[in-house]
């Protein structure tokens, strides 16, 4: 017996289970009007063939049925499908009934007489709960399947787009400028391009140049002789050299001092290299990728970065997006983080609850993939379940409220817009925001699933 899969239809379908079948027609008739498609059955049996059968979104179950328990049809559903909810409605709302409910399985429990509008409620909050759990599972899955490049994670569209450009730069010798904010993984993309080029079985070696005093950046890059100034009391090798038939990787070229760059330059431009104190030359043959988190042509505009110097390391540039922009690439992260903590601290941490997953989805962070990171280690190192919760979070990120609000134009702030027209662009905003996911769409914007359809069918979004 296979789950049942999500539905392909527009309108979400629930299971209705009640021996009184007046309650069946009572959430028919008063659930088809807010974009249900209800399907009750009198008896539980008939319940499971049909779902056996039809995908189905939700179920709700009476707790008292002729002849079974409530409960035990919810534990069943659970078993067999358990990403539908199940939502126990009873006509006693006692503690006891809904303790026994949650330890059953149940998503929600709802007592009687039914109010339509609140159980139309409940079953959205149900529905977005099985859609992000599914979106978890299904990046859970991923992250065991795919190696992505290198380290690099997600199915972003700017993400795929950075994946091409490595991939096609990667066997070529041009240097390459990496472009992102900090945190965001400039150095898994430069060790990407060396495992996929020719020169994989050479060194890859890596400086980050703001934390190298200027004072001694010269003789780390270009080495130096015996005597080249008073501590040097033997020659050394510079990086460049040691990253011979490899990859040398200068982390924040943005933060080379003035007077280095033009010999940085010169090295690039005649594959040579004159050691601090030197006289003659020594051969290069490394590939150059540079990253920096700073805007170089502004940098250069203003006179402190060469305009040469950045012509000839930006033959190519990767650019990498901040996790802002990237959708639901900060699951697919957070849960290849997840693992690798559970591992290292040896708790048996499987993923995140679609709560936890939320939040994650609504904070900003500033500090980029490498802030999640920290999230998640610090989550995984307190939290005492098998998936991380809201509580494991950071108070950062667990009490975060999003105030971003982007209202695109093309003509800029001056230009003129009916609200039909306002509310269309706004409405292809978000949805480009949650990466054309309706529910969540519609979620942010308010509107039941069916009216941000009937939006988009008539042309109005």
């Amino acid at each position: 017996m296979t789950e049942t899969g999500a539905s392909t239809e527009v309108t979400p379908k629930v299971v209705v289970v009640d021996d009184d079948p007046t309650v069946n027609d009572l959430l028919e008739y008063g659930l088809t009007p807010r974009g249900w498609d209800v399907v009750g059955f009198t008896e539980p049996e008939g319940a499971v063939a049909y779902m056996t059968e039809n995908p189905v979104d939700v179920m709700i179950t009476d707790l008292q049925l002729a002849g079974v328990s409530g409960l035990a049809l919810c534990a069943q559903v659970v078993e067999q499908w358990p990403s539908v909810p199940v939502i126990v409605v009873t006509g006693h709302g006692s503690m006891e009934a809904a303790v026994a409910a949650i330890r059953a399985g149940a998503y929600d429990f709802v007592t009687k007489p039914i109010d339509l509008q609140a159980m139309a409620l409940t079953l959205q909050r149900a529905l977005d709960h099985r859609e992000l759990r599914e979106e978890v599972n299904r990046l859970r899955s991923q992250v065991g399947s795919r190696g992505g490049v290198e380290e690099l994670l997600g199915d972003s569209p700017k993400m795929e787009r950075a994946y091409d450009l490595i991939r096609r730069v990667a066997d070529s010798q041009a240097t390459v400028l990496v472009a992102g904010e900090s945190g965001t993984g400039k150095e898994l993309v430069a060790r990407a391009i060396h495992r996929l080029s020719g020169r994989k079985d050479g060194p890859f070696v890596a400086v980050n140049l703001a934390a190298v005093p200027s004072t001694l950046l010269e003789s780390e890059l270009f080495g130096h002789v015996q005597g080249a100034f008073t501590d040097a009391r033997k020659p050394r090798e510079g990086l460049i050299v040691k990253a011979r038939g490899g990859t040398l990787f200068l982390d924040e070229i943005g933060e080379m001092p003035l007077d280095v760059q033009p010999k940085l330059l010169r090295v690039l431009q005649e594959r040579r290299v004159r050691p601090v104190g030197g006289d003659s030359e020594v051969a290069v043959d490394a590939r150059i990728v540079a990253a920096s988190n700073q805007d170089l042509e502004r940098m250069v505009e203003e006179g402190r970065f060469r305009d040469d110097l950045y012509y000839r390391i930006n033959v190519v540039q990767v650019e990498l997006p901040p996790l802002r922009e990237r959708g639901n690439d900060v699951l697919v992260l957070a849960q290849r983080f997840v693992s690798r903590f559970a591992e290292k601290l040896d708790k048996p941490v499987h993923g995140l609850s679609s709560s936890a997953a939320q939040r994650l989805l609504d904070y900003d962070w500033p500090g980029n993939v490498r802030e999640l990171e920290n999230c998640i280690e610090r989550a995984v190192t307190l939290t005492r379940f098998d998936q991380l919760t809201v509580d494991d979070l950071p108070p950062r990120v667990r009490d975060h409220t999003s105030s971003r609000l982007v209202v695109p134009t093309e003509s800029g702030p001056d230009e003129m817009l009916t609200l039909q027209e306002l509310e269309r662009r706004y409405i292809q905003a978000v949805l480009t925001a949650v990466d054309g996911n309706k529910s969540r769409a519609a979620k942010v914007l308010g509107l039941d699933r069916r009216t941000l359809y009937r939006k988009l069918e008539r042309g109005d979004a």
